[in-house]
């Protein structure tokens, strides 16, 4: 079975950050990070996830999104 890569926290909230900030779409951001787009939908699912357990998460979430 393979391995999972490792990808650093920081690389992680900034993927996020540029999807929900900047619009950057999911392709773009595959193509510019070398990530494949399953993780990144990955991680946006995640985030999405967190956000309901944690209302500091969502208001620095919205906040971007505006």
């Amino acid at each position: 079975m393979a391995k999972k890569p490792y990808y650093e926290p920081e690389l992680k909230q900034k993927i996020i950050r540029l999807h929900l900030e900047e619009g950057r779409t999911q392709k773009s951001l595959t193509e510019e990070y070398g990530l494949g787009q399953g993780t990144i939908s990955y991680w946006l699912k995640q985030h999405r996830k967190e956000c309901q357990f944690n209302p500091q998460l969502q208001e620095q979430t919205d906040a971007f999104e505006e």
